[in-house]
């Protein structure tokens, strides 16, 4: 993913102000709790005693999204779950709630010989798989 010098320039190559709470929130979607959202990042972020307040951590979340830095996943729970912007796809147990990134060159050019047959080029896409353990 890089490290946070790295994104905090892609972050300002995007328009955005880089300050302390914005680079406590791209630290604790780095290191932090898996797919978080909005309120385990601000507890994540408490816990490590940094003073951010959950309308802070919301704003700059919305900030992300629309900067295209930060993708906001509705996996079903009812809550928006945040991940750094990356090219992988998802695969959802919903007996836990576990979600697994994966990806596979196969799939991708499925899709990519699909929208060509219909005569489309794909410019944004997701896969979310909703499972259970076969065991």
């Amino acid at each position: 993913m890089g490290d946070l010098s790295e994104l905090e320039s892609r972050c300002q190559q995007l328009g955005l102000r880089v300050t302390a709470n914005l680079r406590d929130i791209l630290e604790a979607l780095v290191t932090g709790p898996d797919h978080p959202d909005a309120d385990s990042l601000h507890g994540w972020l408490r816990s490590r005693g940094r003073r951010v307040s959950l309308t802070t951590v919301y704003r700059t979340l919305g900030r992300l999204v629309a900067g295209g830095f930060v993708i906001a996943h509705h996996f079903g729970s009812g809550k928006a779950r945040y991940e750094i912007a990356a090219t992988h796809d998802h695969l959802i147990d919903i007996s836990t709630g576990k979600i697994i990134e994966f990806s596979d060159p196969r799939l991708d050019a499925l899709e990519e010989r699909i929208a060509a047959q219909m005569g489309y080029r794909i410019v944004r896409r997701r896969v979310e798989l909703y499972a259970v353990p076969t065991e």
